[in-house]
């Protein structure tokens, strides 16, 4: 079965911890120490992610190439990120096979 990827290719600046709501930190992050991790947060399709949720892709890694990371939802369907070389930009998109 083939790869789908569905993207706009448009960079968006990550956010910085405190651009994301209390409520979603309590509920979604509060796994994580707030002095170790500032940044690396985005909004995607209304949820809330960080990079820290995201396996890196191996290489040659069939379908993914150009991607940095991906996030399943299901076993056949989640999400994917790419990284700006400075790490402040971030490409996102969905896949499903």
């Amino acid at each position: 079965m083939a790869l789908s990827v569905r993207t706009d290719r448009k960079w968006k600046q990550l956010k910085y911890r405190d651009e994301v709501p209390k409520k979603v930190l309590a509920d979604q992050f509060d796994y994580q120490n707030p002095e170790d991790v500032i940044d690396g947060f985005f909004k995607y399709h209304g949820v809330w992610y960080h990079l820290d949720q995201f396996m890196r892709v191996p290489t040659g890694m069939s379908g993914f190439s150009g991607w940095d990371g991906y996030l399943n939802d299901s076993m056949s369907t989640g999400v994917l990120l790419k990284l700006s070389p400075d790490g402040e930009e971030y490409q996102v998109g969905v896949f499903a096979s």
